[in-house]
């Protein structure tokens, strides 16, 4: 038997749910951390996040992706015009976290330490993930 149209849009709705579809996932990067650029032109440089966009799922990071605007001169002349360059967001699926201490991108686990803190713990040396203070 056909199933009305109203049952048909309900399934499409319950299929669309998860992370790979539409909802926001909370990012493991964070300002200050180093990452390595897996993918795209910029392929295998390593810098330092200078902001996420958790809405968009994406981080901005120092000296890739760079990009020219042309900017127009302020009108009370405190803007001078111009090209500037600017670094624009890279997807969060196309950067990876360097660990700490053994210095190489990979993977990182999630786990819960001694004292009871969430962590992240290197899956290439098993090592926990520290960040700077300024993070």
């Amino acid at each position: 038997m056909m199933k009305n149209r109203h049952e048909k849009q309900q399934k499409w709705v319950r299929r669309k749910a998860g992370w790979s579809r539409s909802e926001t996932r909370p990012l493991d990067i964070r300002k200050g951390d180093t990452v390595e650029v897996l993918a795209g032109r910029d392929r295998g440089k390593r810098g330092v996040v200078m902001r996420t966009v958790l809405d968009r799922q994406k981080v901005v990071v120092e000296g890739v992706n760079l990009l020219k605007r042309h900017v127009k001169a302020g009108t009370e002349g405190n803007l001078q015009g111009g090209i500037v360059d600017f670094n624009a967001p890279v997807a969060y699926a196309n950067v990876q976290l360097v660990c700490s201490s053994c210095g190489k991108a990979s993977r990182m686990r999630h786990g819960v330490g001694a004292d009871g803190r969430r962590n992240l713990i290197c899956a290439r040396c098993g090592e926990e993930h520290t960040r700077s203070i300024s993070s």
